[in-house]
């Protein structure tokens, strides 16, 4: 009897040496596993192999007028990358001009890589009273727009202000006199509609234009299959440009 108990007793510590065995492998395994994906993260944020531009927020949705009197939707640059600038034709020095940079922008276009995405620029103006498709048309022709590309629109004042101050939340107001204080701004819209860039200043270096340009460019078309969660992976971490 003393036997078969002993046997017992030495099949149940062996039994359980094995669970413990067991335990501590697994153990061993799951911190493993945790410390390869800290140092995963570590790397990620620091070294940042992915660079991705912020997701800001939902873009606005508009019905305007374009220099040809044709209807103009942001639903029609569904799938485009879009930069987008607001101002008016009357805009003299010292008001702060947009469209020397888009003529910058437009010139670049050839050199930018944006993977066969189609890019578009868009010139809204805020005085419509004034700023007619047929002026417009004439503003276009002195900058030397390619209207392929370089749309020129305006529409109803409140649908603008939605757009440009709810919407955008830029801000601009019309003078006594018929002329507009405004901030100067360029907004980039990827081909989901979700804004990606605002850049609140009237000298923007069109290197930075094209810089992002690619990158929205580069996560559209490779942000497939395994490459998605890399990419979410880099808007996780902020691994924006500097």
């Amino acid at each position: 009897m003393a036997e078969f108990d002993l046997g017992v007793a030495d099949g149940g510590l062996v039994g359980f040496a094995a669970w413990r065995t067991g335990q501590t492998k697994l153990a061993l395994f799951g911190y493993g596993a945790i410390a390869v994906i800290v140092l995963v993260v570590f790397a990620f944020a620091f070294f940042q192999p992915i660079q991705v531009l912020p997701r800001i927020s939902i873009g606005p949705g508009f019905a305007f007028v374009d220099q040809a009197g044709q209807r103009l939707t942001n639903e029609d640059l569904r799938g485009h990358l879009v930069l987008y600038t607001f101002t008016y034709i009357g805009c003299q020095t010292p008001c702060p001009q947009t469209s020397p940079v888009f003529q910058a922008v437009q010139q670049r276009l050839a050199q930018i890589n944006t993977r066969g995405l189609p890019v578009d620029l868009v010139t809204i103006s805020f005085d419509p009273a004034r700023d007619t498709p047929p002026r417009l048309a004439a503003f276009a022709q002195q900058l030397g727009a390619d209207l392929a590309t370089w749309h020129f629109v305006t529409g109803e004042p409140a649908a603008l202000k939605n757009v440009i101050g709810g919407n955008l939340g830029l801000y601009y107001n019309r003078n006594a006199d018929g002329s507009f204080v405004f901030d100067p701004a360029f907004v980039l819209i990827d081909g989901v509609g979700i804004v990606r860039a605002k850049y609140r200043m009237v000298d923007l270096d069109p290197a930075i234009v094209q810089r992002d340009l690619e990158l929205m460019a580069s996560e559209a078309r490779n942000s497939q299959g395994a490459a998605h969660f890399a990419y979410e992976a880099a808007h996780l971490f902020l691994c924006y440009p500097q």
